[in-house]
């Protein structure tokens, strides 16, 4: 699953050659273009919002932590963060 970005058939050869199957629109100025699931393609859209979301932590966007674990555990605590706000009581 990737944006219209990485549209390089060389990606999509990769991919293939490790036994997937690219989920990729092409470029509007492609010849050939490849049909992709809307569906599959709208889920890709949360899980990037969600990272922009997590970037907004600074701890997390700067990777200020050095060890992978305490970067995980920053991680972690955002994550919990945002979902904690969408099930905030709004009373």
């Amino acid at each position: 699953m990737a944006d219209r970005g990485y549209d390089a058939q060389a990606i999509v050869d990769l991919v293939r050659k490790r036994g997937g199957h690219a989920h990729i629109p092409t470029q509007m100025d492609r010849k050939v273009q490849r049909t992709v699931d809307p569906v599959l393609y709208k889920k890709r859209n949360v899980v990037e919002r969600y990272f922009c979301k997590l970037k907004h932590f600074r701890r997390v966007a700067t990777r200020f932590d050095k060890l992978a674990r305490n970067f995980l555990a920053a991680v972690m605590l955002a994550s919990a963060r945002i979902w904690l706000r969408n099930y905030e009581s709004t009373t």
